[in-house]
């Protein structure tokens, strides 16, 4: 029992059980994690012989121990929770010192389809000066450029009738003014 629990302590590095059975687990993980620190096989084997889960122990020595290692001790932390309501047992959680893993999202049997979200009504928020004054040179930024680009179409314009003043339409048929008489 001690070494399930163990394992689930280095699997979701916490757990909720009786406070007798959170002091004995703590014992138990601190020496594993003592062991692992050291790194080498006969560590691994011992762990093992505790552990039968071949990736959890990988995770203990890849994961865990690492962390610890400037750490002399005092891997774990018994927190006293209370009485619990059905036989009056005192109930404590063990956690690992070490950051949580973001939490698994689990999977049933059936996923559930997502729930469609109405759109909500957004109101519009009253504009302080400062935004006001921000939207509006905006607005004038965005105004200069249109202007611009008119301009800009209009250079082309003239640029093309230009070009077009140069040439002569005779009998269908486009000539360049500079030329002369076909005959020549």
């Amino acid at each position: 029992m001690l070494a399930n629990m163990a394992a689930s302590l280095f699997m979701y590095h916490i757990i909720k059980t009786t406070e007798a059975k959170a002091k004995e687990v703590r014992k138990l993980a601190e020496k594993l994690i003592t062991l692992a620190k050291r790194g080498n096989l006969h560590a691994h084997r011992q762990v093992y012989d505790v552990i039968k889960d071949r990736k959890l122990v990988k995770k203990i020595f890849d994961e865990i121990a690492p962390k610890f290692m400037d750490r002399q001790g005092g891997y774990t932390r018994v927190v006293k929770l209370g009485i619990r309501k059905g036989d009056g047992a005192p109930l404590s959680v063990v956690e690992l010192l070490v950051e949580r893993p973001p939490k698994e999202e689990k999977k049933g049997k059936k996923e559930k389809a997502a729930k469609k979200i109405k759109p909500e009504k957004v109101k519009e928020a009253k504009p302080s000066k400062e935004k006001k004054e921000k939207v509006e040179a905006k607005a004038d930024k965005v105004e200069k450029e249109e202007e611009k680009e008119k301009e800009e179409e209009e250079e082309k314009e003239k640029k093309e009738k230009t070009e077009e003043k140069g040439k002569e339409v005779k009998g269908g048929e486009e000539t360049d003014s500079k030329e002369t008489n076909p005959e020549e």
